[in-house]
């Protein structure tokens, strides 16, 4: 119930309205400069009716648990002839997924032209041939909604950018014009295509800025007009049911003439202050930036407590991936012990595999030149492409491969295919489930997708690969297949899900420490944040099997100990613990 009403009521003079407008207009200020600020600061308040909400909003401090698990899918990854795909998939997801995941990221669902949604043309619409917004809506009384806020760029066919081009408003101001910049030397890239490209306007030939191709304009934030326009698209997403706010391609936000254009101050100071705005709408709501960049630079996007809630954890795929197709941690365990804990109301968000491929600049520095030249070859053996980044140089280097986990995890570096990949792809996973930090899986992970060599063939597109259209009655047959590894594969991961959300030691802020059994185990210790469950989870991530002695473990003997997937108790007599190739335990004491 709200706190004000009535003739003589002073909204604007409330304790928490006064607060939460001198929050705005600091951010503000350090972007924009103190004499503006003020202005400003009062169209986002009134934009996003933050008066209101300051008054009836709470605090709201755990945002998650050990139950939380995130499904990521396209709007139209599960198929049905004559039905619209986001029906398709809310049935699919409720019949299979109710109970296992929490939340669910619905991957770009507004029209676009082109890098399969992350072009928009309409942010408040979504695309007709997916659905509407009731169908996302109603998977949202299931599942918490995420969604992505692509808020760096923009499609060349919306309106704003046609706008831009017969020099009227809204959208005339509101790109990057290369000419307004001396030096671009050491502009940090993504893509090996041309930073600037050359368009005819009403007044004339100008060059825009596009950090990911001509079609995805850069949005030109020095403009305050665009940063109130996503204040409005993010209050109608929180309307909407909105959740989760994935911050696409963050890190390219703001741009200086002779730096990197990439993690500038300014941007930081804009995540800040669309947290505030996000939160003090719902302070349920979550922000999470996707930043493919070396893992130091990604950490900074927690800030002080005040940027993002979690960060995608963008080292660990590499490095995961590697550590199984070598069968060596050693990488794998000098990164983990390098993280920093995330403080209570941070967290990582770990993945292994993603819509776009595994990113391979969070390598950079944690494997060396030829280790990743090995993971790549094979990773092309499998079947697999390597798209590259142009350097300020012009050289060009490795900037992620395109493949499905399953077909990536085939075999061993330098090796064949051989008779491991279900348990080694399960392996993987069960490693992901047990980290610190909130699980995600893309719904090809989780039903076992191959690699899309047709796909590929068909759009030109080396993304692609990992994202098949299934049709839903072929997708229901192979999950009830015994015979297909995709029935084997999706009834384990969710049997290790549900275990995992029982378990209070695997909530996203537990404690974790390195265990170190050789390179061929891959072993942490994990504590429940009230500290009466520990977790001794133990990994197997070669083709031999190992023996890891119980002496080692260290286990409490006034407690009873067992390993929760397989159900063994650790008895008085018992000297080891046998993991076949590939085989995992989570040993506790609960």
């Amino acid at each position: 119930m709200r706190e004000f009403g009535g003739a003589g009521f002073d909204q604007a003079n409330h304790p928490k309205v006064q607060h939460i407008r001198e929050r705005v207009e600091q951010h503000v200020g350090n972007v924009y400069g103190a004499e503006a600020a003020a202005g400003i600061s009062s169209a986002i308040m009134r934009e996003a009716d933050l008066a209101d909400a300051a008054i009836e909003s709470h605090t709201m401090v755990d945002k998650w648990d050990e139950s939380d698990v995130v499904t990521i899918s396209y709007a139209d990854t599960v198929q049905k002839e004559g039905e619209r795909p986001l029906k398709t998939l809310q049935r699919f997801l409720k019949k299979n997924l109710r109970g296992v995941s929490s939340g669910v990221h619905i991957l770009p669902f507004c029209p676009y032209t082109s890098d399969y949604g992350f072009s928009v043309v309409d942010y408040q619409q979504v695309k007709p041939e997916f659905g509407t917004w009731k169908d996302i809506q109603e998977i949202g009384e299931d599942f918490d909604l995420m969604a992505d806020l692509v808020i760096n760029h923009c499609s060349s066919k919306s309106e704003w950018f046609q706008n831009f081009l017969l020099d009227k408003d809204p959208g005339k101001d509101y790109f990057v014009l290369g000419d307004e910049y001396e030096d671009l030397s050491k502009v940090v890239r993504p893509r090996s295509s041309p930073l600037l490209t050359q368009v005819e306007t009403a007044s004339g030939e100008k060059e825009v800025w596009c950090t990911f191709s001509a079609d995805q304009v850069d949005l030109n934030f020095r403009n305050p007009d665009v940063l109130l326009e996503f204040v409005k698209i993010i209050k109608s997403y929180l309307k909407k049911g909105i959740k989760i706010f994935r911050l696409d391609a963050i890190a390219f936000l703001w741009k200086e003439s002779g730096t990197s254009c990439v993690h500038l101050d300014e941007t930081h100071e804009i995540i800040k202050l669309l947290r505030l705005v996000i939160e003090t709408i719902n302070p349920e709501a979550i922000i999470i930036t996707e930043t493919n960049v070396p893992n130091k630079e990604n950490l900074s996007y927690f800030g002080n407590d005040n940027e993002a809630h979690m960060i995608y954890n963008f080292s660990l795929p590499p490095l995961l991936v590697n550590t199984l197709l070598s069968g060596d941690c050693s990488h794998l365990k000098t990164w983990m012990m390098s993280m920093p804990p995330a403080r209570r109301g941070r967290a990582y968000f770990n993945f292994i595999a993603s819509h776009d491929g595994i990113g391979l600049r969070p390598a950079e520095g944690l494997l060396s030149q030829s280790e990743l030249k090995g993971l790549t070859d094979t990773l092309c053996r499998f079947g697999g492409e390597i798209s590259m980044r142009k350097m300020p140089d012009g050289q060009l280097k490795p900037y992620e491969a395109n493949i499905s986990l399953f077909s990536a995890l085939a075999g061993k570096i330098g090796g064949e295919r051989d008779a491991w990949q279900v348990e080694r792809y399960l392996c993987a996973h069960t490693i992901m489930l047990a980290l610190e930090g909130v699980p995600a899986f893309y719904i090809h992970s989780l039903l076992g997708t191959e690699n899309d060599l047709q796909g590929v063939a068909e759009s030109g597109e080396l993304r692609a690969i990992n994202r098949y259209h299934w049709d839903e009655a072929a997708l229901e047959d192979a999950l009830n297949d015994d015979e297909k590894h995709h029935a084997r594969v999706f009834r384990a991961l969710k049997d290790r899900i549900k275990l995992r959300k029982q378990q209070a030691a695997f909530h996203p802020n537990a404690t974790q420490y390195t265990l170190h059994f050789g390179k061929q185990v891959f072993a942490f210790w994990r504590e429940s944040l009230n500290r009466d469950q520990s977790i001794f989870a133990i990994h197997n991530i070669s083709d031999a099997k190992q023996v890891i002695p119980i002496v080692e473990l260290n286990l409490i003997a006034t407690e009873q100990w067992r390993d929760i997937l397989s159900g063994v108790v650790i008895t008085e007599g018992m000297k080891s613990i046998e993991l076949e190739p590939y085989g995992c335990a989570w040993i506790t004491n609960k």
